[in-house]
């Protein structure tokens, strides 16, 4: 065999490698990575929304009810970061 035959074989069975290993490679189902359950978080009793749940349900009635305006006076407290004697 002279040099050129040995190197056309030298491609030809590289070629078929190739091939090969790229048909293995895409008939190859991956496994789907592990998932983690999501974690359970328990519902916190806050009485503070409890409070803001009946002053909604009095409606326009609420406005003129004194424990829903501090209800309110609070929550604003709280979104602006200012604490108060609901943030515990």
């Amino acid at each position: 065999m002279d040099g050129k035959m040995l190197a056309r074989l030298a491609a030809v069975v590289f070629v078929t490698l190739a091939i090969t290993a790229t048909a293995i490679d895409m008939t190859r189902q991956d496994e789907a990575p592990p998932t983690r359950p999501a974690p359970v978080v328990e519902p916190s009793i806050d009485p503070l929304g409890a409070e803001q749940r009946r002053c909604q349900r009095l409606g326009e009635r609420a406005a003129g009810d004194a424990e829903c305006m501090a209800v309110w006076a609070e929550t604003r407290n709280r979104f602006l970061g200012r604490g108060g004697e609901w943030a515990r």
